[in-house]
């Protein structure tokens, strides 16, 4: 049988949109023409913070925001961690995440670890959505409340 992570139901994942104010974006880089961008810069405009976080591009600002290396230098509280970096670095993302008070651990659409499921779990950090978009999801809140 293959590993099949499972996502909280619909509802819970709008009420972590519905609760956040603050999204760091993990691989979130300066070109304007990424998918981390454009994503980025629909929720920025949807009314979320966006920290960008990404150590070749530390210091610099993106959409507006000081760009961390690391999840461990935000100075802020965390509700999502949206993560745009290959399933194979989510273990390490999710290691550092747990080190943070960040609330929910995403992996955007394509993005699935066990082992990075297996991290947050036994660390009793229970908030994880993978393999679906942000800006998809926030799209649908919005159309199931209009």
């Amino acid at each position: 049988m293959t590993y099949q992570f499972q996502n909280p139901p619909q509802e819970k994942i709008f009420d972590y949109l519905r609760q956040a104010k603050t999204i760091a974006v993990v691989g979130l880089s300066p070109r304007t023409e990424t998918v981390a961008y454009q994503v980025s810069q629909v929720m920025q405009e949807a009314g979320y913070r966006i920290i960008p976080v990404n150590p070749k591009a530390a210091g610099q600002e993106i959409l507006g925001e000081m760009t961390y290396r690391d999840l461990s230098e935000v100075p802020v509280s965390i509700d999502i961690v949206n993560v745009f970096r290959r399933s194979e670095f989510l273990a390490e993302v999710a290691e550092a995440f747990i080190k943070t008070d960040a609330k929910v651990f995403w992996a955007q659409l394509g993005l699935e670890s066990q082992d990075a499921e297996r991290i947050l779990r036994q660390a009793g950090r229970e908030d994880i959505v993978m393999n679906r978009c942000i800006k998809v999801e926030y799209y649908n809140l919005k159309r199931s409340s209009d």
